[in-house]
């Protein structure tokens, strides 16, 4: 369900939000802090894995909206997380892994590419990462509220669990095999890399194909949300018998 992506502000109010169970995608604490309702956040903060980020006054100073923060502000998801179990009850299950996809345009944009292509969820690294923030929930278009989306602690250790449940996964790499060359029906996961880099050389080792896209011009690379559109689109016409 969606809420309004917010930052909280205040020792008590992200206490709260912490112990109410809301979803915290990061939270943002002054250098050199180390009271007892501050290390109680943290204690918090680590309870859900959240990413703590240390750091000055000012920066906080940047992000607060009231200008009393005390040195704390979270930083509370636009919408909850699914889980990986409720994905997997698809037969043949088709998932989009996002590995450090920064750009929460290009995240909200996959995320819509992977409803209208028929995937069963997306799945996010909690670090170096956009969450689902109210510009990914935007540029989604609607499709939060119907395809759920999975954080999880390592992209990697994610793959091998679903391997285990019969997937196997193909990312995007200009070095790999033509995509009109490859079998991608069955279970199926799609990797797409970051902005810049593209996918990490631990992701890629534990993909089973790598999926080239052929191009025709003078520039050697497609924005990450289109090349994800491309090749899920391409699942969706083999797994259609077309």
């Amino acid at each position: 369900m969606g809420c309004e992506e917010q930052m909280i502000e205040g020792r008590n109010a992200v206490l709260e939000a912490f112990r109410s169970g809301k979803t915290i995608d990061k939270l943002f604490v002054q250098e050199g802090l180390q009271d007892g309702p501050v290390l109680s956040i943290l204690r918090e903060a680590r309870k859900q894995d959240t990413i703590v980020n240390r750091v000055k006054k000012e920066r906080l100073d940047q992000l607060s909206g009231t200008g009393h923060h005390q040195g704390v502000i979270a930083q509370a998801a636009a919408y909850g997380y699914g889980e990986i179990a409720d994905m997997l009850e698809d037969e043949d299950p088709f998932f989009i892994l996002c590995d450090e996809i920064e750009d929460p345009h290009n995240l909200g944009a996959i995320i819509r590419t992977a409803n209208l292509a028929g995937a069963h969820g997306v799945i996010i690294p909690k670090r170096r990462a956009a969450g689902l923030t109210a510009v990914v929930a935007r540029t989604s278009a609607g499709a939060l509220n119907y395809t759920p989306v999975a954080k999880v602690t390592n992209l990697g250790a994610a793959i091998d669990e679903l391997k285990k449940e019969g997937l196997w996964f193909v990312c995007a790499d200009m070095e790999g095999q033509m995509m009109y060359d490859l079998d991608l029906k069955g279970p199926i996961g799609l990797v797409i890399g970051n902005e810049g880099s593209g996918v990490s050389r631990l992701v890629k080792e534990k993909c089973d194909f790598t999926a080239s896209i052929p191009m025709k011009g003078e520039i050697d690379s497609l924005n990450a949300s289109v090349a994800a559109g491309v090749l899920a689109y391409e699942i969706l016409r083999q797994r259609m018998g077309r």
